[in-house]
């Protein structure tokens, strides 16, 4: 099984996707260990002064002010991971809670947090033993962290609360770690604090939605080209001359993608022969700006989430100098704005989508095709009603791309009296995402339908390889009505699964 190994300068997204998605390992580092000894030898040293400091020898939040005496320090440190873990609504995702584990780890390791090695070693135990606390969808303001859902992984590492295990089954963590030989933890100082003060659940969700975007802009790139050749568009509009005169880079590889897809297609150009079309309509002819937008939006949130893997998201934190000080950085805000940014691109890429198959259904615009591309119109109906479908899927596009961000609501006696609302922002890019696949599978569903009642054209040699993929993908062809659930779960699953893509990429080689 692959192994990652958890240093003190971050990780990158392909590891936070390995131990998320694809159960690796986890392994520390000896400059990790090392840097985790040297910070908390600096914690020990403060927490046995009189002098108070905050997350060492004080309450948190609006009750900063007291001081706490050690005979307390552990309960107050057991507390704060009780009180914290106040989570409700339906469990989190097995791969987000991964990755918010991972994440925190990932900070601990970086020897500002103060945190002893063995619990960070508890940690890594519990990722391997594929052991996943039990997280609820609502309670991160993602100010101070995502401090609701770290508070329930950190529960586990205690002992308490409910965990699910290997099999699936939910069980009581107590129960989980016995089983696997792992010691539940005793907190001591500035540790219940460090364990739940981070960035890293909206972070771990946009490092799944960057990679699921990733293909799914390759994918709309092949579902559009497609739908331009159903309708027989022109591609002189996608030549490289075209996009260099306007040079952002995401256009001109959505154009070029598109222009590989179409490579030798005969179905291309025709828009001559059915006057007065003079220009394809926006939904074709700007396929590549909208997407080309939405693929810039990516690259600038890649760049953020590459920031914030290499920082240390902790109050307070522990300097190399020996001192422990506070600061803001918990804030969620600069995640927060990028998970929005691409909710946003996301609801636009399906808009333009939708609208495509909607004039593939239409006999008025469809340049010659069957009303709904039915088989016998009037006794069937086609494909009006996945339509239907796509426009609602569409539509909750929309609403989700509302900023959360733009949100704020004050906390804690209103000493946290401004919020990111980044895990809400990334809940809801979640949704997005699932969302967009499916309008995308119902683009491609029309589309190679449409191309198949060409009869006596010839589509691109990249477009046949889609279509003859799709068909052994149970994704079926024209014909007369059936249970169309069926087909369309197909299709989603052939988009999703990136199959879409590497059937395209069996002619064109790698899309950009």
């Amino acid at each position: 099984m692959h192994t990652v190994v958890v240093g003190t300068s971050g990780v990158t997204a392909s590891d936070v996707l390995a131990v998320a998605r694809g159960g690796a390992r986890v392994e520390l580092s000896g400059e990790a260990v090392a840097a985790l000894a040297a910070a908390r030898e600096i914690v020990d040293a403060l927490a046995a002064k009189p002098d108070p400091v905050y997350g060492v020898s004080t309450g948190f939040g609006a009750l900063a002010t007291r001081h706490i005496s050690q005979e307390l320090r552990a309960q107050l440190q057991r507390n704060i991971v009780r009180s914290h873990a106040a989570g409700m609504g339906p469990r989190v995702e097995r791969e987000v809670v991964r990755a918010l584990m991972f994440l925190r780890l990932k900070t601990v390791c970086s020897g500002h947090t103060g945190v002893r090695p063995e619990v960070a070693r508890t940690m890594a135990d519990v990722l391997n033993a594929q052991i996943t606390p039990v997280v609820h969808e609502y309670g991160s303001l993602g100010c101070s962290g995502d401090l609701a859902p770290l508070s329930h992984c950190a529960l586990t590492l205690m002992g308490e609360g409910d965990a699910e295990g290997p099999d699936g089954v939910v069980r009581p963590a107590a129960e989980l770690l016995a089983e696997h030989g792992i010691q539940p933890v005793e907190l001591r100082e500035k540790e219940g604090l460090a364990l739940l003060n981070g960035t890293d659940g909206m972070l771990g969700m946009l490092i799944m939605a960057l990679a699921d975007l990733d293909t799914l802009y390759k994918s709309a790139d092949v579902t559009a080209a497609l739908s331009l050749e159903a309708l027989l568009g022109t591609d002189k509009v996608l030549a490289p001359e075209l996009q260099a005169i306007r040079p952002h880079p995401g256009q001109g590889a959505s154009a070029a993608n598109m222009l590989a897809v179409l490579k030798g297609s005969g179905l291309t150009g025709h828009h001559q022969d059915d006057a007065p079309r003079v220009q394809d309509a926006y939904s074709v002819r700007c396929a590549p700006q909208v997407a080309g937008a939405g693929r810039d939006t990516l690259a600038h949130a890649r760049l953020v989430a590459e920031r914030e893997l290499a920082s240390a998201v902790d109050n307070p934190v522990v300097l190399p100098d020996g001192r422990v000080e506070s600061n803001g950085n918990f804030h969620g805000a600069p995640v927060a704005y990028v998970l929005d940014f691409l909710a946003i691109a996301a609801a636009d890429l399906g808009s333009i989508a939708e609208r495509r198959t909607d004039r593939l259904l239409d006999k008025n615009r469809s340049h010659g095709l069957p009303p709904f591309l039915a088989d016998d119109a009037g006794v069937d109906s086609g494909l009006m009603i996945a339509q239907y479908t796509q426009a609602a899927l569409v539509s909750e596009l929309k609403r989700l791309a509302v900023p959360a961000s733009a949100d704020s609501i004050p906390s804690s006696a209103m000493q946290e009296d401004h919020v990111s609302m980044g895990w809400s922002a990334a809940r809801k890019l979640r949704t997005a995402v699932d969302n967009l696949t499916r309008v995308l599978a119902i683009e491609l569903y029309a589309a190679t339908r449409a191309i198949e009642l060409r009869e006596g054209l010839t589509p691109a040699p990249a477009s046949q390889a889609v279509i003859e993929a799709a068909r052994k993908a149970g994704v079926q062809g024209p014909g007369p009505d059936r249970f169309l659930a069926p087909d369309l779960a197909a299709a989603d699953a052939f988009v999703r699964d990136g199959r879409l893509v590497a059937a395209a990429e069996t002619v064109t080689g790698p899309l950009q």
